[in-house]
C-alpha cells in the first residue's frame, strides 16, 4: 500500500512544545510553512488542538495552498457533535475535500474549557457516542434520533453533506484499551507514537484483534516520530544531543506554571526510556524524556539513509502513514522533501512490485 506523509503546522517554537501555544498565530509563517510542506511532497499537515482554533487555521491555510490536506485535531465533547459535523462538512467543501477529523480524547479533563469528565474510560465512551452522531450526520439521508448516556438528539439532520465520500475521513489517537475500540468502530486510521519495533508490532496486532472482535476491517496505522538528520550518523547524534539540552531548558520554563500530568502514551515512553535510551536502528528516547514524556516526542536519528531504513522497518510492520516533523519546522520540512519522502516512496514502490511478481 502506498505511504502517506503528514507534517505539522505548529507554532514556531518547537523547543518548548507546551509553552509555544501561548503565542498568537503568525499567519505569514503558517502560510510559508504550509507551502513548504506542499512543495516537499507531504500529503497533509496535522494542526494540533492547542492555542488558536485548528479549524480556522486550516481554513486560512487552505486558501494559501492547492493540494495540501489537513489533519485537524478535535477533542470530542467540547462542542455538540452535530455542530462539529456541520463545521467539518463545511470546511470539507471550502477546501475541496482536503480535511481529516483527528479525534483526541485527552489524558485529563480540561475544566478551563468546561470539560469536567475526569474518568478516561468515560471520555472514550462519550467519544464513541460523539463520533457515531457526527458520522450519521454526515451520511444520513433522513433526520435521525439518538439517545445514549452522554448525548440525545432528535430529528438531527445535516443538509450539506461532506464533499468527501462516504464522509470526511476520521482518525483516532490514543494508547488506552478503550482507544482501540473507538478506533475500529469509527476510524480509517489509528495513530500511534513511535515505540520500539517489537512493541509497535504488538500494538498493531492488538488493533487487528480488536477489529476482529467487532467484525470490521482494521484501520490503517499512522506512526508519529520526530526525524533528526545530518550528513553523518555522528553529526546527527550530536545534533540530537543539542536539541535535548534545548528541550530541557524549554521544559524548565514551562513547568513554572505547574506540571501538566501524563498520558498513557507518555507513561509508555518513560517506561521504555528506563530500559534504554536507544532502540533498534535509530529510535531515540532522549527527546521524549527531555520534556518529561508525552506528545509525539520520540525520534529517529541518523543520516537520511539511516532514517529512511528505520521508517521502512515500521512500514514492514504495517505502518502506512508517517507523521514526521522536526525541531526546525520549515527547514526540516524542506529537507524531508529532498531526502526522506521520495526515498521512502521509491522503496515502497519497489516492495510492491516485488510482491506482485511473487504472486504472479
Amino acid at each position: 500500500m502506498p505511504v502517506e506523509f503528514v507534517g505539522g503546522l505548529f507554532p514556531r517554537n518547537q523547543l518548548n512544545p507546551f509553552g509555544a501555544y501561548g503565542q498568537a498565530p503568525d499567519l505569514t509563517y503558517l502560510r510559508d510553512l504550509a507551502r513548504a510542506h506542499e512543495h516537499a511532497g507531504f500529503d497533509r499537515v496535522l494542526i494540533a488542538n492547542g492555542g488558536a482554533d485548528p479549524i480556522f487555521l486550516a481554513a486560512h491555510v487552505a486558501g494559501q495552498t492547492e493540494r495540501l490536506g489537513f489533519m485537524i485535531a478535535h477533542r470530542p465533547g467540547l462542542i455538540a457533535p452535530t455542530i462539529a459535523a456541520r463545521s467539518f462538512a463545511t470546511l470539507d467543501h471550502t477546501t475541496g475535500g482536503r480535511v481529516r477529523l483527528h479525534a483526541i480524547t485527552g489524558f485529563a479533563a480540561e475544566p478551563e474549557h468546561g470539560e469536567t469528565l475526569v474518568d478516561k474510560n468515560e471520555r472514550y465512551a462519550r467519544a464513541d457516542e460523539y463520533l457515531e452522531i457526527v458520522r450519521r450526520s454526515w451520511t444520513s439521508s433522513e433526520p435521525f434520533d439518538f439517545k445514549g448516556k452522554y448525548y440525545e438528539v432528535k430529528g438531527a439532520f445535516l443538509p450539506t453533506k461532506p464533499l468527501s465520500k462516504p464522509h470526511v475521513p476520521v482518525s483516532v489517537g490514543g494508547s488506552s484499551e478503550a482507544a482501540y475500540h473507538v478506533a475500529v468502530r469509527h476510524s480509517d486510521l489509528y495513530a500511534l507514537w513511535a515505540e520500539p519495533l517489537a512493541d509497535t508490532a504488538q500494538r498493531i496486532a492488538k488493533l487487528h484483534a480488536v477489529a476482529a472482535e467487532h467484525g470490521v476491517a482494521a484501520p490503517r496505522v499512522s506512526l508519529s516520530v520526530r526525524l533528526i538528520t545530518a550528513e553523518t550518523d555522528d553529526l546527527a547524534w550530536a545534533k540530537a544531543r543539542r536539541i535535548v539540552e534545548q528541550l530541557k531548558a524549554g521544559r524548565a520554563a514551562s513547568l513554572r506554571g505547574g506540571d501538566r500530568g501524563q498520558s498513557g502514551g507518555g507513561q509508555r515512553q518513560l517506561a521504555f526510556a528506563e530500559q534504554s535510551e536507544r532502540f533498534d536502528r535509530a529510535l531515540f528516547l532522549g527527546t521524549s524524556t527531555a520534556i518529561g514524556g508525552g506528545t509525539d516526542s520520540t525520534s529517529l536519528v541518523g543520516t537520511p539513509d539511516t532514517v529512511v531504513a528505520a521508517l521502512l522497518d515500521y512500514y514492514d510492520l504495517g505502518v502506512t502513514t508517517f507523521l514526521n516533523r522536526g525541531y526546525d519546522p520549515y527547514h526540516d520540512a524542506v529537507d524531508y522533501g529532498r531526502y526522506i519522502i521520495p526515498a521512502v516512496r521509491e522503496a515502497v514502490r519497489q516492495r510492491e512490485e516485488a510482491a506482485v511478481r511473487l504472486r504472479a
